[in-house]
């Protein structure tokens, strides 16, 4: 399992200056010489947040994205609404991982708050990053203002933890944006919302078995596919969701991928 790195140059700075202290003076005798000088310490390497690949425009696709061209017949991309307990999260990694494949995650910008180190542990992954908005509300109900503010606050985390506001952005509590969010997911410099086609049903905890049956009954060449972190039925259906992808001929891929 990779594990994250500090996410912020002023932490290991802070711990390198509190663990070095400055030698003690020693008195010279006339018969020995004194000691060289020791070697100045190491500069501390800063841990410099990973820089995440910026939102790219795709002149083929139109301003809402629900599935990658068809042209691709052995790509999906599993897509999963990034919230809920960070072990979950690590375990659905790793099974992704272990099985050669890579997803998409949207982060919500509070679950960054409460555990930054996520942002660090799915880039190293080889995973897409994007914002699933601050606080995971019904976007498309706000005032222009109000959805303005969930947009933003989730990408200024995603700025601030990986030097990127993320690879894409999904509005919450709706698979479609509205015509205003996706304008405002422009003004913030998403060209697209990412949508789906294919949507798993695995937040309803139905089991194991019926998410890979769901999923595996309505995926195709190039479908976007929806799941959640935080779920263990989730977790539990991706090692045999993976198997039947790869016995169809498909390989899951990040949405950066799929689309390139």
């Amino acid at each position: 399992m990779l594990t994250g790195l500090a996410l912020t140059a002023g932490t290991l700075a802070a711990g390198v200056t509190a663990g070095c202290s400055a030698p003690p003076s020693t008195p010279h005798n006339l018969t020995t010489p004194p000691a060289a000088p020791s070697a100045p310490p190491a500069t501390a390497t800063r841990a410099v947040p990973v820089l995440a690949p910026a939102p790219r425009r795709y002149p083929a696709q139109p301003s809402e994205i629900t599935h990658g061209p068809r042209g691709h017949p052995s790509k999906v991309a599993l897509t999963f609404h990034g919230q809920g307990d960070p072990a979950v999260a690590n375990s659905l990694l790793g099974e992704a991982e272990k099985a050669g494949a890579r997803v998409t995650v949207l982060a919500v910008g509070t679950w960054l708050d409460e555990h930054p180190d996520v942002a660090r542990r799915i880039l190293d992954g080889g995973h897409d990053l994007g914002n699933h908005t601050l606080r995971h509300l019904d976007i498309n109900a706000m005032s222009a203002t109000e959805a303005a503010a969930e947009i933003q606050g989730c990408a200024d985390r995603l700025k601030r933890l990986t030097g990127s506001i993320g690879t894409w952005f999904r509005p919450s509590r709706s698979p479609r944006a509205s015509p205003l969010v996706q304008r405002l997911a422009r003004d913030a410099g998403y060209p697209h919302t990412l949508s789906y086609e294919v949507d798993s049903l695995d937040y309803t905890s139905p089991g194991a078995t019926a998410v890979t049956r769901k999923v595996v009954a309505e995926v195709r060449p190039g479908s976007v596919v929806s799941m959640h972190f935080g779920y263990a039925d989730t977790v539990a259906a991706l090692p045999a969701l993976l198997h039947e992808l790869d016995r169809r001929g498909l390989r899951a891929v990040t949405t950066t991928e799929l689309l390139s």
